[in-house]
Formats: structure tokens, C-alpha cells, sequence
């Protein structure tokens, strides 16, 4: 089916029935949040706290009703919602509404839905968080944290990044693959942890070590006793080969940070005690792609 292709009564039942229950509806309204790259199986049932024979039930109908497509990476299935099928059954319900058939058109672009979720005007009124990436060089996995957090934060977080041996500047590839995506990265640059721990730096809130080397590191006094905690992801900047392949390590380290990010925006800070919050960083620590390190719970 393409997005302008209209759904039939019996399809547009079938997209409404696999939404009708509980645990397919959340898996569905989770997997929006993580457009356009989906996330792993295991991602998922950990994330929702549904066992892995009951979860891939749920994905298999919703598969079969076309709300979500499966790809195979190294020896994990990735889900994605297809908000076009969505889109065309809600369609179909008011078919003479021309918004509706511009919202199914706009969806079948990737343009339809704004991820991952969007903040209510009482969200934009509380704490802002301040949040520290952190790996060795400051050049690509912590340069692209410091990039999604702040769009994809929409204004909840500061986020800033450094590094232990900072190099001179952000990897090209990665500033490449940022432009693309649409994010202003004018203003990134690669710099030394040592300016967070000034007396008169930002006060964080959050510090994320996304390099095992780095979490390993004897880091600065932080100013303030920030939570601390390292979800380790493969270096892409060390991955030899084609350009392709480089770019391919760079699009794959944004897809996990993404990922990680996204369950770290969507946290309710508000009723998580602190020691919670602790064991909800670590969670998010363990998603698919994790280093040994990050997986051994070890924090920098």
C-alpha cells in the first residue's frame, strides 16, 4: 500500500482491532516516539515490561495489520511504526475531510507526526535539567547527544558535551549526518571536561559517559553531586572501510543515542525517588547496542 491508497472497511478494522488492546497500543505509541529508526525487540519488552513471547504476539498482529514493519540488524529485529497505514484508516472514518488526506500524505514523507513526544504547556513551565555527555575525544558520540538532547528535549534540557582528550574538532561525518537530519550544528564543538568543573560553569544535573574509556577516567569534581551513569555505544569514528561504511557506523550510533535519549526525555522525573532514577538511567544504559562495560552497570 502506498500513503495515497485508500483502506478498505475490513483493513480499517483490522488497524483499529490491533490498537484495541492494551499492551499493542502502548508498543505502537512507543514505537512513534522512536521514529524513524524503530528499536529492537528486547528494547521493547524491556521498556514496556512484557515478556518476549508475549510481546512478539502483539508485534505479529500488528504487523499483520500494517502498523508496523520489522527489519532484520546482525541478530536483532528492529520494529518501526508505519504511521501512513494509521493515518489512511483514520482516513477512511471522515474521507471527505481534505486535512485528512494532507495528513496521510505528510505522514507517507516522514513530515506527518513530531518525536518523540511534545511537551503540554505545563511541561515547559518546570525544572530545567542540565545534562553532561561525556566521552574521550568530544568528537562524535557525545557531539550527537549534545545535538538531540537539546531539539528533541524541547527546552526540558541543557544539554552540553565534552571530553577527557578532547581532539580539535567534531567529526566531519557526523556533522555531515546532523545537516541532514536538520539540526543547526553551527554551534558544536569539541572541548575539555574541565570547563564543566569550573566554579562558574553550569550546575549539572546529569552526567552520561557514552565511551567506556572515558567512563573508566578519574573525572573532575562536578560541582553540585549530578547523578552519574554511562551508557557505553561503539565508537563510529574508529570504524575503517568505504565512506559508506563510516557513514553507516555514524547513522548507526545516532540511531542508539536516539533511542536512549528518547526514554530518557520521556522519564516521569516527578515521581521517581532518586534511587528510581538510578535504576532507570541503568535501564536505559542496557538498550540494544550497549558495550560490555555499560551492560556490567558500571558508572563513570
Amino acid at each position: 500500500m502506498n500513503g495515497n491508497d485508500r483502506l478498505s472497511a475490513a483493513e480499517t478494522a483490522a488497524v483499529f482491532a490491533a490498537l484495541s488492546q492494551e499492551t499493542r497500543l502502548e508498543a505502537y505509541r512507543l514505537l512513534l516516539r522512536y521514529q524513524p529508526f524503530g528499536l529492537a525487540a528486547g528494547d521493547i519488552s524491556r521498556l514496556l515490561a512484557v515478556p518476549h513471547n508475549t510481546l512478539s504476539t502483539h508485534m505479529s498482529l500488528l504487523q499483520s495489520a500494517g502498523l508496523v514493519r520489522s527489519r532484520r540488524e546482525g541478530r536483532s529485529i528492529i520494529f518501526a511504526a508505519n504511521p501512513v497505514r494509521l493515518a489512511a484508516a483514520e482516513a477512511f472514518l471522515d474521507q471527505g475531510r481534505a486535512a485528512q488526506s494532507r495528513q496521510a500524505s505528510l505522514a507517507a514523507q516522514g513530515q506527518g507526526t513530531t518525536y518523540p513526544r511534545k511537551r503540554s504547556e505545563e511541561d515547559l513551565n518546570k525544572k530545567r535539567y542540565n545534562v553532561l555527555v561525556l566521552c574521550t575525544g568530544n568528537t562524535a558520540r557525545s557531539i550527537m547527544a549534545e545535538a538531540i538532547l537539546n531539539r528533541e528535549g524541547q527546552g526540558l534540557f541543557n544539554a552540553y558535551s565534552a571530553g577527557s582528550n578532547p581532539k580539535s574538532k567534531p567529526h566531519p561525518i557526523g556533522l555531515e549526518l546532523l545537516g541532514s537530519l536538520g539540526y543547526d550544528s553551527g554551534g558544536l564543538r569539541s572541548k575539555s571536561w574541565t570547563e564543566f568543573a569550573r566554579p562558574n560553569a553550569p550546575r549539572m544535573d546529569f552526567i552520561i559517559t557514552v565511551c567506556d574509556k572515558a567512563a573508566g577516567e578519574a573525572c573532575p569534581h562536578w560541582p553540585g553531586h549530578p547523578l552519574v551513569t554511562h551508557w557505553g555505544i561503539p565508537d563510529p569514528a574508529v570504524v575503517s572501510g568505504s565512506i559508506e561504511d563510516k557513514r553507516a557506523a555514524f547513522q548507526e550510533s545516532y540511531r542508539q543515542l536516539m533511542n536512549r535519549l528518547t526514554a530518557f526525555i520521556n522519564l516521569p522525573f516527578d515521581d521517581l525517588s532518586l534511587a528510581d532514577l538510578k535504576v532507570r538511567l541503568a535501564e536505559i544504559g542496557h538498550m540494544e547496542g550497549a558495550t560490555d562495560l555499560a551492560l556490567a552497570g558500571k558508572a563513570a
